[in-house]
């Protein structure tokens, strides 16, 4: 019986399975890298200075065509507003700007700090003053009677270089490649909204309310009709709206087919000869659906391509729309920041709280605040009206503050400051200006804060956190910590006329005072303690990551509700 249960017990001990191997022990993944940033575009590193081409600079009396349009209702050179005040003066016809002129400065835009150059439409224009609507008037609004083309918005054919600006050897493409030498791209203004004016005319001008295509072909006409009288079954008339639009400009009918295929046909002909972004006029006026499908074209064949509208609204909301993905999916020149910069800088003096109101730094409207074009002025408003305090202060917090700076020719001397359209705004700068502009204070802080601004990638694309905004004061953080950058600075703004003292608790580390070059060793539980003179800006960087626990705090905070959408 015993020798029966050992064999039993042999036989069973066969039959067990080894033991399964131990599996080795998951190792824990690596937690992700933090990260803080304002924005991922890498077209947030340049600066945009904006041109109205025609009046920078002459650098080619021989493309101006002083001859065009014959009699004193249609030449097209040098046309002064009527009812100027003594002393002052303003013009509507074309007084020479061209490429050459913006390409023989390309060395002061960029020495000034910019890494981009925006200038107006390029396509071709009519070649007599309108003689349509209204006579135009020292600052009147919408009265284009007497007016030229000169500012490019007037398009007739989209395929097609205006006369007025290239010469022998720089047409648009040589343009774009020179500027690229001296290390800027190109921002090119679009309009896909309107075309010319098209209606009023005591008879039917050459080209006015007309389109045509690449091979010169007609394929739309206004017919000096006004819009409710076109035929929509004529194909001549259905390349328009029935609605009116802006003063009597031909409005263009997004819901014909050949619309989107014209304008996507013409602007990728400026993308193949050196546009890199594009800044697209009047986006408010037509429909989302209609910019998701232009946008969608053109970045399905220039992935990442950038663009920024114009829609001319101070309603954070309203302009925000633009940025989301399921509608155009672009920057947005920022309305409601400029309103408050001119409140800040200009004549009202309000205090940097009004500044804040406009930054929507977390749980705004916008895609991504650090998207936005930033700015002052420009040619469809009054120039900034400040002081030359004023302009350095403006200069100060446009180029540390959130978002992408855009400044306007003569901006950074103070030209024309407070004028308006056919009050001045738009006069001619020339090359006599730009040789004296280090002569001017303005220019010479400006060209201090935007150089800056064009070496320190934290103050282009960081995010931001605000320490003080309040009366003549403001300091606030750019911390940017992405892959091999890891870059804190701090802001000090003192817009007021008495020395501003900041004693401003940081993390420790060795932090370099970017303008005076000298280093502040802080040790733990230290601070930043100096004064900022009147209308002066002060910037600290330290070159690590953050340890600050506080700081680490608002800047998680920032990062998770900074974006409406993210995309980056």
């Amino acid at each position: 019986m015993r020798r029966a249960l050992l064999v039993v017990a042999i036989a069973l001990a066969g039959c067990t399975q080894p033991a399964p191997p131990v599996a080795p022990e998951k190792k824990a993944e690596a937690p992700k890298p933090v990260e803080y940033y304002g924005t991922t575009e890498p077209f947030a590193a340049d600066a945009v200075y904006f041109v109205l081409t025609d009046r920078f600079v002459n650098g080619d009396k021989s493309n101006d065509h002083r001859d065009q349009g014959k009699g004193a209702a249609l030449h097209t050179f040098d046309r002064p507003t009527p009812g100027a005040p003594k002393g002052k003066s303003d013009n509507v016809g074309y007084l020479g700007g061209d490429f050459r002129g913006l390409l023989d400065n390309a060395e002061y835009i960029k020495d000034m700090g910019f890494g981009a150059v925006w200038l107006t439409p390029i396509v071709d224009n009519p070649d007599e003053a309108f003689t349509g609507g209204d006579p135009v008037k020292w600052g009147g609004m919408w009265t284009d009677r007497g007016k030229t083309g000169y500012h490019g918005y007037w398009g007739v054919n989209f395929y097609k270089l205006d006369e007025h600006l290239p010469s022998d050897n720089l047409d648009f493409r040589g343009l774009t490649k020179g500027l690229k030498a001296h290390g800027m791209k190109t921002v090119l203004d679009i309009v896909l909204n309107h075309g010319s004016p098209a209606y009023t005319m005591p008879k039917q001008q050459p080209k006015y309310g007309k389109i045509y295509d690449k091979d010169g072909k007609l394929i739309a006409d206004h017919m000096n009709l006004p819009p409710a009288k076109l035929d929509p079954g004529n194909p001549l008339n259905a390349f328009y709206n029935t609605k009116g639009g802006l003063a009597q400009l031909s409005d263009i009918n997004e819901n014909d087919p050949r619309v989107l295929e014209y304008f996507v046909g013409a602007y990728e002909q400026w993308i193949g000869q050196g546009a890199d972004a594009f800044r697209v006029d009047t986006i408010g006026w037509m429909p989302h659906p209609f910019w998701h499908k232009f946008t969608t074209r053109i970045r399905e064949k220039h992935p990442g391509f950038f663009m920024f509208g114009e829609a001319f609204d101070y309603d954070a909301n309203k302009i925000a729309e633009h940025t989301l993905p399921e509608n155009a999916g672009v920057s947005v020149l920022d309305f409601p920041l400029q309103k408050a910069m001119n409140e800040t800088f200009g004549k009202p003096n309000a205090g940097f709280e009004r500044i804040d109101q406009a930054l929507y730094l977390t749980n705004g409207p916008y895609a991504n605040p650090y998207d936005l074009m930033t700015f002052y002025d420009n040619h469809d408003m009054a120039r900034m009206d400040a002081t030359d305090d004023g302009f350095v202060d403006a200069n100060n917090a446009l180029f540390t503050l959130r978002g992408i700076p855009v400044i306007y020719y003569g901006s950074e001397t103070g030209f024309e400051r407070g004028t308006a359209e056919h009050a001045g705004n738009r006069n001619y700068y020339g090359q006599e200006r730009i040789d004296a502009a280090a002569d001017s204070r303005i220019y010479r802080q400006l060209r201090r804060i935007a150089t800056l601004r064009a070496h320190t990638p934290a103050l282009q694309r960081g995010l931001q956190v605000n320490l003080e905004m309040k009366g003549d004061r403001a300091a606030f953080y750019r911390v940017l910590e992405q892959g091999k950058t890891a870059q804190v600075a701090l802001v000090l703004l003192n817009k007021g006329a008495t020395p501003a003292a900041f004693d401003l608790r940081v993390q420790p580390g060795q932090w370099k005072s970017a303008f005076a070059g000298t280093t502040v060793d802080v040790a733990v539980g230290g601070s930043i303690a100096t004064t900022v003179a009147p209308h002066d800006v002060a910037v600290f960087v330290l070159d690590a990551p953050v340890t600050d626990a506080t700081l680490k705090t608002e800047l998680d905070r920032g990062m998770s509700r900074a974006r409406r959408h993210v995309a980056n």
